[in-house]
């Protein structure tokens, strides 16, 4: 998640992994080693910098907080991220991109008591990172011959996705766990500053004489933008399917931040652990993750897509209203264990087994909603305006999932991380039985 808008990114086909035979490329390996190591050390840190924001402030508030500095300057920049990168050297924005948020990293560990700081430098960091990304894009096409660029472009968008599960389901909470989230945050740094030395390696590509004026460029882009989102929001006002579309993108973005958020108060409250502990919820909803999706490559086909959207939908609602009611399910087993014949199965130890198995749960329907949402809405949009206005509809998707992850913080510190997260579960399984009552059709498709 370290990609702010990394939420709503494509997901590859894991029954078909990416030609790998594009890495002999040298230039290439060192991109695409500079991607891995920058993409796995935005996800540790991004869940370094949850359990050490959760342990420093005990303020759920200061998590939404927290996530917000992730998402924000990627919404408000990628407008013209792409415009600026069009106009500079791509080699050196990488290189400058690498360095800044190695430096913001280790600045950070000056100033781990103080959120204001910690929340600025992590800006910095995010704004880096949504100029790094469509560089590393541009640069593929530089490195690569053209019959390379579909494999280059599968092994990026491979690596993109697993680096989530890799860096904040499991080398995160290894890392925090372990050595604490100070550590994470070092060794972040040291991989962004490896990266950046591994992009100076990389051919020079500086902006073509025909890229024009940075400055009225970016105007020229700001107006452009603005004008789509004009666009944008009469298509979607005049077709209803593309608004429920647009919902469940937005559901299942806000589902990763909600859980950021609400996560290391709630495995306090509810199981009586610490913060850092936050892996044990998050590790079975990153498997649960991967099982969705390969359920989905197997037999996703087979079903009408809106059907498994909402039914995935209730799936994770439930798994989120179950899990804020794990600890009264564990003291009914327990109870019933001790019924059946005094089994050997205490109450902490069911509550445990039930984060686990509901967590896992969770994050497979999660997997069900993801992927057809987002290839739902690319169906809804016509062809003659799916070009112009499907970037602009991302950002309206972001834009929407920033709401429940702004309302939560507040909400848990006044009734509580458990009852918050079970009125999140309720109001996701709510909608999704809307849109079964009132949700529209699309023939053959459900």
């Amino acid at each position: 998640m370290s990609d702010s808008t990394r939420i709503q990114k494509e997901i590859p086909d894991f029954q078909q992994p990416p030609d790998v035979g594009v890495l002999r490329n040298g230039a290439f390996l060192r991109l695409w080693i500079a991607q891995l190591l920058t993409q796995i050390g935005g996800n540790i840190v991004l869940y370094g910098l949850t359990v050490l924001v959760a342990e420093r402030s005990g303020s759920t508030s200061a998590l939404s907080a927290l996530f917000l500095s992730f998402l924000v300057p990627a919404v408000v920049l990628s407008p013209i991220a792409g415009v600026w990168v069009d106009r500079l050297d791509k080699r050196l924005v990488l290189i400058l991109a690498n360095l800044t948020r190695a430096a913001a990293f280790f600045l950070m560990l000056g100033s781990v008591d103080s959120l204001g700081i910690v929340l600025l430098l992590n800006i910095l960091a995010s704004v880096m990172t949504t100029l790094f990304a469509p560089a590393e894009l541009a640069m593929i096409p530089i490195l690569v011959r053209r019959e390379q660029l579909t494999s280059a472009n599968g092994l990026f968008t491979f690596t993109l996705n697993a680096a989530f599960a890799l860096g904040f389901a499991l080398l995160g909470p290894a890392v925090v766990r372990i050595a604490g989230p100070e550590a994470a945050i070092v060794l972040v740094a040291a991989l962004f500053l490896l990266a950046g030395v591994l992009c100076i390696g990389l051919p020079a590509a500086p902006a073509p004489e025909t890229a024009g004026n940075l400055r009225s460029n970016t105007t020229h882009a700001t107006r452009t933008t603005t004008s789509e989102l004009v666009e944008g929001l009469r298509f979607i006002w005049r077709h209803s399917s593309v608004i429920w579309s647009l919902l469940y993108l937005a559901i299942a973005a806000s589902v990763v931040g909600v859980m950021g958020v609400l996560g290391p108060d709630y495995v306090h409250d509810a199981l009586g652990l610490d913060a850092r502990d936050f892996w044990l919820v998050v590790l079975p909803i990153g498997l649960g993750v991967v099982t969705g999706i390969l359920t989905l490559n197997s037999w996703g086909a087979a079903l009408p897509r809106r059907r498994l959207i909402e039914g995935g939908l209730i799936g994770v609602g439930a798994g989120l209203a179950l899990l804020a009611l794990a600890v009264p399910i564990s003291l009914a087993i327990s109870d019933g264990a001790q019924l059946l014949g005094e089994l050997p199965l205490d109450a902490g130890a069911s509550a445990l087994a039930t984060v686990i198995f509901v967590a896992y749960f969770a994050g497979a329907s999660y997997g069900l909603v993801a992927i057809p949402a987002q290839t739902a809405l690319q169906e809804e949009l016509p062809e003659e305006v799916r070009g112009r206005v499907f970037g602009v509809l991302n950002m309206l998707v972001s834009l929407g999932s920033f709401v429940p992850i702004i309302a939560v913080g507040p909400i848990a510190d006044a009734i509580g991380a458990t009852s918050t997260l079970l009125g999140v579960g309720l109001i996701i399984v709510f909608v999704a039985i809307a849109s079964i009552v009132r949700g529209p059709r699309r023939p053959g498709r459900g």
